[in-house]
């Protein structure tokens, strides 16, 4: 058994290479010999989101705050509240975040495959944010 404790682990700010906006990350667990999985809470201000990106294994998000906005390349903008549960399925080429006037938080969880949890991408350009 391994318990990790509240604040052993750093909050951290997203990176703007992966981040529109502000955004805080904080780690719950990450892959080791025995688990692929990582996890971490991640909290989105009022306009943040991520950049496009895909997951080899797939990422499910699980919405704990606030209310934010999920796209897959080719769908539409789909709005997320507190209690929904999204998935990625491995490869699916992705964004998420906040809506422009309310901040947003989930857990997101995906597998590593071959030292790899995801593959950053371009930036969700604002044109596209909006609409």
């Amino acid at each position: 058994m391994e318990i990790i404790r509240i604040g052993t682990q750093p909050s951290g700010k997203g990176p703007a290479d992966w981040f529109t906006g502000s955004v805080r990350i904080d780690p719950l667990f990450q892959p080791n010999d025995a688990r692929r999985a990582a996890a971490a809470v991640v909290t989105f201000e009022p306009g943040a989101r991520t950049a496009w990106h895909t997951h080899p294994l797939g990422q499910t998000l699980i919405v704990t705050a606030g209310c934010g906005w999920v796209q897959r390349e080719g769908g539409p903008v789909e709005e997320i509240h507190p209690g929904d549960v999204v998935w990625f399925a491995p490869n699916e080429k992705h964004w998420h975040g906040a809506t422009a006037t309310t901040g947003m938080t989930h857990i997101a969880t995906q597998e590593q495959l071959d030292g790899k949890v995801v593959e950053w991408m371009e930036h969700v350009a604002d044109d596209d944010y909006r609409r």
